[in-house]
């Protein structure tokens, strides 16, 4: 065999030796009946054909890889942004085994989460007791200071009430019924993992508001709710040294910066860091709530104009020069804190960077997909570098983000001929660009088959990235996040420029 104990080989190498080899053609002979490899080819050139194009936008029922992930995993994720909050999923293991293994992936960081274990019984009986016993043993073994629920399909289809569920769980087990025990319905199979982001950061903090007695006095602080974020780790710190350089007090509305980043010291932290209690309560009297991602956020923010008399505003993924701007200078405006000359010169900084390198970015096509705020701050910085976006695509964008997408690429001669695909899935896109091709694409891990199949480059910049380690440290907000993606695209040109000028005598350029 090619593999013993003093000569261990990843699969990439071990399934190409020749026992390997033999054994899979034996295989595709004997039990796969395979096509004619003409054939096959056949119809794989056909599937990038525009004929077939036609075909597959006319499809209404079926779904193909979606580049979006189900509500409780963003339910999951908020969850784990506040201190001391252990997440709980109302359905199967394997439920909330997903959303744990997705955001570990992520960022190689354990994801802490339990499952109220919902079997055969419980899809008929309902859930009751399994979530009765849950709670009893999870307060029990994990000792949290909160424990925030959602649902999964099972739960969801039989029509669990959890509001009830909680109350009677108190009631039966002698819980304490001021252990705070928010929760979320996140139906699975409706929105996405933006959605459940949403109502669980919602829940979560009402939870809190609502028992608060007295009117709101707003002070001078104001929240922020960051969004579900696979940069969270690195782009809420950034996020906070920005708004300390202006001195101004504020408080994450779901922290995972420390959750997702915690130090190999011998210690184990099963809740590291996240927005306290007493600052969710103290929450309440800010003088303004601010999201970063409109649709991240929508629910919450309706959540905090009725309960509180703060302004409200949602951005969407403020990444390069006008997105940050527009987002300093309204805190500046709603805070009445000047913008310091040390971000003014890192602003100059990145102005300088994207100068430089302006050639080697001016008409460059990409294609973006993934949420719809992803989309909409990368195609906005991707217009400011003079970059061509071809294809803009979101599975879970609305007619909204459509709308608001379209009036964005009205205002750059760069966006003329962008087209903006909401609703749409990954098989969508291969199929738009076999048939109008990109220089590169950019998004989450997902994209590595279009690049496989079609021969254009990814460039990993969205959650999930599951092929490539800690890209989550490094900002992509703001104005030394920027920075960071225009290295990351550049690095991309330039590497492709490289690749395809390898051949002696065409190219000797090392200066560029």
């Amino acid at each position: 065999m090619p593999q013993n104990a003093d000569r261990v080989l990843d699969h990439a190498t071990l399934f190409r030796e020749p026992e390997y080899e033999a054994m899979f053609e034996s295989k595709r002979n004997a039990f796969e009946c395979p096509h004619p490899e003409e054939k096959v080819q056949e119809i794989a050139d056909w599937t990038k054909s525009w004929d077939y194009r036609e075909k597959n936008f006319n499809r209404e029922v079926l779904t193909v890889n979606p580049a979006k992930a189900c509500q409780p995993l963003g339910a999951v994720f908020a969850a784990a942004g506040f201190d001391g909050c252990l997440s709980m999923v109302h359905g199967s293991q394997g439920c909330v085994a997903y959303y744990r293994s997705h955001l570990a992936r992520h960022f190689k960081e354990p994801c802490s989460a339990v499952s109220t274990s919902m079997t055969e019984d419980a899809a008929v009986f309902g859930g009751l007791q399994n979530l009765v016993d849950g709670l009893t043993n999870a307060s029990a073994l994990y000792d949290p200071k909160m424990i925030a629920i959602s649902t999964t399909c099972m739960a969801e289809v039989i029509g669990d009430d959890l509001n009830s569920f909680v109350i009677q769980a108190k009631e039966k087990n002698g819980f304490s019924k001021e252990f705070p025990v928010p929760f979320a319905h996140t139906p699975a199979f409706v929105g996405s993992h933006v959605n459940g982001y949403d109502v669980m950061v919602k829940s979560i903090v009402a939870n809190f508001w609502t028992k608060e007695e007295g009117e709101p006095t707003p002070g001078e602080a104001i929240n922020i709710i960051p969004g579900f974020d696979g940069f969270a780790v690195a782009n809420n710190r950034e996020l906070t040294r920005m708004l300390d350089l202006m001195g101004v007090e504020h408080t994450l509305l779901s922290d995972v910066s420390d959750v997702f980043d915690t130090p190999t010291d011998g210690t184990f932290r099963m809740y590291a860091g996240g927005t306290t209690i007493d600052e969710i309560k103290a929450a309440r009297n800010a003088k303004a709530t601010l999201a970063l991602q409109q649709w991240c956020s929508e629910k919450t923010l309706e959540m905090v104009a009725d309960e509180t008399s703060q302004t409200t505003q949602a951005f969407n993924y403020p990444m390069g020069v006008s997105a940050t701007d527009a987002f300093l200078m309204a805190v500046s405006e709603i805070t009445g804190k000047a913008i310091p000359e040390s971000l003014e010169l890192e602003r100059g900084r990145l102005v300088d960077a994207m100068t430089d390198s302006q050639s080697w970015l001016h008409g460059r096509k990409m294609a973006v997909f993934g949420d719809p705020d992803f989309v909409y701050g990368m195609t906005a910085f991707l217009l400011e570098l003079g970059v061509e976006p071809v294809h803009c695509l979101s599975t879970n964008g609305n007619p909204a983000w459509e709308k608001k997408m379209k009036a964005l690429l009205e205002d750059s001669p760069f966006g003329k001929d962008t087209q903006v695909w909401p609703r749409k899935d990954l098989w969508h896109l291969r199929s738009l660009l076999a048939t109008e091709p990109a220089e590169f694409v950019i998004g989450s891990s997902h994209g590595k088959f279009l690049q496989q199949d079609l021969g254009i480059p990814l460039i990993r910049l969205t959650f999930p990235i599951f092929d490539r380690h800690h890209h989550h440290r490094f900002p992509t907000l703001g104005y030394q996040g920027g920075l960071r993606v225009l290295v990351t695209l550049l690095d991309a040109v330039l590497d492709k420029l490289d690749r395809d000028t390898e051949k002696p005598g065409i190219s000797y350029d090392l200066t560029r």
